[in-house]
């Protein structure tokens, strides 16, 4: 299979760069693939779970916030706020953050502050998904 470069860059860290043969992501519209020989364009990701196909048919698994994915000619960038793989996840973390921002929901808040808020509650629930889910498949 045809292979393209992939780089997923977060705030904090160069998550992955190398060859991948498909790329699946969250947008607005549901989940969305890239293969290599893509049109060029540029889309906004949303906060979930990215799933890739190394060269060596390895699938690897990104818990990302919302970000942008641009397509070149043979090049994918993703930059995202976070990525964390699912085993760097503290659940317990993600949970206290659930409930945090729940509480922040039922205080009144200005539009900004909303906002932010619901942003944390996505996080916050996608992480929780994504650690739940591939503890369950380790197991």
């Amino acid at each position: 299979m045809r292979t393209f470069k992939l780089q997923i860059l977060a705030c904090d860290r160069v998550f992955y760069d190398g060859e991948c043969e498909i790329l699946i992501f969250p947008s607005f519209d549901g989940e969305m693939a890239i293969l290599a020989g893509h049109e060029k364009m540029s889309t906004a990701i949303e906060v979930g779970e990215v799933r890739f196909r190394t060269e060596k048919g390895e699938w690897k698994v990104a818990i990302v916030s919302d970000g942008l994915l641009k397509v070149e000619k043979s090049r994918v960038v993703l930059l995202v706020y976070s990525a964390e793989r699912p085993d760097e996840i503290d659940a317990f973390r993600a949970e206290a953050a659930m409930e945090r921002a729940k509480e922040q929901l039922s205080q009144k808040q200005s539009i900004v502050e909303y906002q932010i808020t619901q942003a944390n509650l996505a996080r916050a629930m996608a992480r929780l998904r994504g650690a739940g889910k591939h503890t369950m498949d380790m197991v």
